[in-house]
């Protein structure tokens, strides 16, 4: 009998979730010493996952590596295929791939937005992050969103990379983002918002602020806005020099030197202002129906150096303001046919092998945010999926061959169950498309921003366009 991953009988993987992740997964197997084929499911029509609909559209470098994934799917086109518009554990089930495939990798990221945990948390105008960078990056999810972006004052509750890019956004003059590929439909919007005032709110230190030098600076170099941090705010206390004085500690150097070029005063001037807040964390959301302000309570840290935590002083300020954006962070949700771990958001795992109740899944596997956590950028996601795909290949003498191995029997159990499922060569028309509208308007791409959009583009019908 061949045995599994021979030329004689290539191992059958199916991966679940077409991100940076799933794409990093296929990649090592092809370059693995293994026979292999891989189908990747997405329940979108289109892949690459928050590459498309999470990085900030102003940062059109960060999504060149478009063209990486797209060489790991056109250079193994004789054994990659692309299953988009296909909702696994919905339109196909764990088990069912199971049947058809000798393992499964689940790439599918952190689909969940961590709460505040607030009284007024659900007021309109208190929305999460995901949300509107979903909106604004023209994900087919998020177009039904309403944001009230005649408020003068915005909220945002975070200082990670989202929190950043969403201030980046509302910031921006209207003439830099019409570079971008964010859709013109949300672009007219944009245009007409009336925010002036953006506060950027932290609960620790400007030493522990989770974001880096590099987005920090990039406030600053927003045409016709003034970024302010309260001189107060930046006063350490000996456990923060302490962490600044460590060697080790580049990072909050580096932060430290642009956020001192924004103390007491600011870098340029405008019509609008960044407000940096450090040492504040959400209380209340208030308003009756809409959000009308938040309070805050002024923090202090405790603790030893690299380990401070922050403790609220009793010390209240309401920020008036109409919107608010939660950006604290991401957790997993529980996919049917899994184990999943409530308090982490995570399928649990041993280096990429999922177990259940201490003991590995036979063929079952996890890539990405799912298995690690929400945290690391673009570029985590390959060691991350490098070290599942050699997992999988170690375990590879214990995974029991798929039942149903024919190549064309999932297309037969899509069509009998009615999927209108998108080709990889479906979106490279669709890419292709996108480009031609964007080049007309000067801008990177002018993406269709819903599934209905693109069948229709396609003619998709069930199966085979």
């Amino acid at each position: 009998m061949p045995a599994l991953g021979s030329a004689e009988k290539p191992l059958r993987v199916a991966i679940v979730g077409a991100g940076p992740s799933g794409f990093y997964a296929a990649d090592a197997l092809f370059k693995s010493a293994i026979e292999v084929t891989v189908d990747c499911f997405d329940r979108l029509a289109t892949p690459f996952g928050l590459l498309r609909g999470g990085v900030a559209p102003d940062h059109q470098k960060m999504k060149s590596v478009g063209a990486y994934y797209d060489r790991v799917a056109t250079t193994n086109s004789h054994r990659f295929r692309f299953f988009g518009n296909v909702a696994v554990g919905i339109d196909i089930t764990i088990d069912e791939l199971r049947q058809y495939y000798d393992a499964v990798i689940v790439s599918v990221g952190a689909q969940s937005d961590r709460r505040l945990g607030v009284p007024g948390e659900d007021l309109t105008g208190s929305h999460s992050a995901t949300e509107f960078v979903g909106w604004y990056n023209g994900h087919p999810d998020f177009q039904q969103c309403q944001f009230d972006l005649k408020a003068d004052s915005v909220a945002v509750v975070g200082q990670g990379n989202v929190a950043i890019d969403v201030t980046r956004i509302l910031a921006k003059p209207i003439a830099e983002l019409r570079k971008t590929d964010i859709p013109e439909s949300i672009l007219n919007k944009l245009e007409n918002a009336s925010i002036k005032h953006i506060h950027l709110i932290g609960r620790r230190g400007p030493v522990q602020s989770a974001f880096t030098e590099l987005e920090i600076k990039e406030l600053g170099e927003i045409p016709n806005c003034r970024v302010v941090i309260n001189a107060a705010d930046m006063i350490l206390n000996p456990s923060s020099e302490a962490e600044l004085a460590d060697p080790a500690n580049t990072k909050a150097k580096k932060n430290m030197a642009v956020l001192e070029h924004y103390n007491g005063g600011g870098a340029n001037s405008g019509e609008k202002t960044i407000y940096i807040r450090f040492l504040e964390s959400p209380v209340e959301i208030l308003g009756d129906n809409f959000v009308t302000g938040l309070k805050v309570e002024k923090n202090r840290l405790t603790g030893e150096p690299g380990s401070q935590k922050a403790v609220g002083t009793g010390e209240f300020e309401t920020i008036p303001c109409g919107l608010v954006f939660k950006s604290i962070g991401y957790k997993g949700v529980p996919l049917p046919g899994l184990p999943f771990d409530e308090a982490s958001g995570k399928i649990p795992n041993q280096k990429g092998a999922v177990v259940e109740n201490g003991q590995p899944v036979p063929g079952l596997f996890v890539a990405g945010w799912i298995k690690r956590g929400p945290k690391g950028v673009l570029g985590t996601n390959k060691p991350c999926s490098t070290e599942t795909v050699q997992t999988l290949i170690e375990q590879l003498n214990n995974l029991s061959p798929a039942e149903i191995r024919s190549e064309s029997a999932v297309i037969e159990l899509l069509n009998a169950k009615q999927i209108r499922f998108v080709t990889y060569e479906d979106w490279q028309k669709i890419d292709a498309i996108e480009k031609e509208k964007g080049a007309i308007l000067n801008k990177p791409r002018e993406k269709f921003t819903s599934t209905a959009e693109i069948l229709n583009e396609l003619g998709v019908s069930h199966g085979v366009s």
